[in-house]
This record gives C-alpha cells, structure tokens and sequence, in this order.
C-alpha cells in the first residue's frame, strides 16, 4: 500500500495516529518498503553546473533534535514527517538524505517520488556524549541502498584532533566501493 503524499497547501493534522498505518503495514506486509522502492519514479538525474536541493534527515537518528532555540523541534516524529512531506512536495527540493526508518515511512506515503533518495550510513554517535566522536555504522548498508534503488549514500567520517582515526570508517570504507555509490 502507497498512501498519497501530504499536500504543501494543507495545514499540519493534528491527529496523534495519523501515521499509526505505518505500524501497520509494516508488521502486516513487511514487503511493502521494497514494493514502494520498486515502484518509485526516479529523480531524472543530476545536471552538470546545478546544485541540488537536498534535505537532511538524518539528524534525530543520532539525537540531535533541535532546530534553531527550540531543543527537541526533531523530537515529534509526525511532525517531522508532516514537515518532511511539505519539503518534498515543493519542487525546488531535489531529494532527501534520511536514516532508515525516516526513508521507509516517505516511501510508504509515497512521498519520494522523483526525488535523489540518499541513505544515511552511519549515525551511531550520539549527540553529547562523551563517545559522539564514535559514529558507528547504525543506519543503511550499501547493499541495502542498493536493493531500495537510492541515488547513493552518506558515510560521515569525524576527525578529532589528538585521536587516531575512527576505526568503523576505515575499516569499511573498502566495502562501500561500489558502481553506482561512491564513499567520500
């Protein structure tokens, strides 16, 4: 099931189970993701001497949830995937880069369509923390990007000065080598 993306014109709903079908379809049809994966019109490719639109959502993955003076703006996930929805409806926007689950839920609501999908590799390191610098792979694998037709994916690599280098990232950055995702 593909359900109709929300409308950029309509106001924000209210209704605390709004998204409560996700649940549903997920346990009920656990083949659904890769159904609206398959079916999903593909942005029509990058253009030489253009940038590219694309919103990041990955951040509430790793628990930084504030946006601008408001601490926890990322923390009502409806309303992120409200926002989400009116984003990616406005044709300026080129596509979206998002943690596993955020992606799984636009590609249900069909919100994806003929947009650069991006997926979020690894989002471990957990905003505040004394081990934040330690941002393990959590999120997408490439074989797993691959098999939902993304246009790619994000391997974030952190330096901190006076540490060696974060041992997740440079380990794996062999794996990632593939035709069609190129880790940088």
């Amino acid at each position: 099931m593909i359900l109709t993306p929300l409308a950029s014109n309509n106001a924000l709903d209210d209704d605390p189970r709004r998204y409560a079908h996700l649940s549903t379809i997920r346990l009920e049809d656990p083949d659904a993701v890769a159904r609206a994966a398959k079916a999903r019109r593909r942005h029509p490719g990058l253009k030489s001497g253009r940038q590219n639109f694309i919103v990041a959502a990955d951040h509430p993955a790793r628990g930084a949830l504030a946006v601008g003076s408001d601490p926890v703006a990322m923390a009502d996930r409806r309303q992120l995937l409200d926002r989400l929805q009116i984003a990616l409806a406005n044709p300026a926007v080129d596509g979206i880069l998002a943690s596993p689950d955020i992606m799984d839920d636009l590609l249900l609501l069909g919100a994806l369509e003929g947009k650069l999908v991006f997926g979020s590799m690894n989002r471990g390191g957990l905003s505040g923390l004394v081990n934040e610098i330690d941002d393990r792979f959590t999120g997408h694998t490439a074989a797993a990007l691959k098999a939902l037709g993304a246009d790619g994916g994000k391997m974030l690599t952190r330096i901190c000065l006076g540490t060696r280098t974060p041992y997740p990232c440079s380990k794996r950055r062999p794996r990632l080598s593939t035709p069609w995702l190129s880790a940088s």
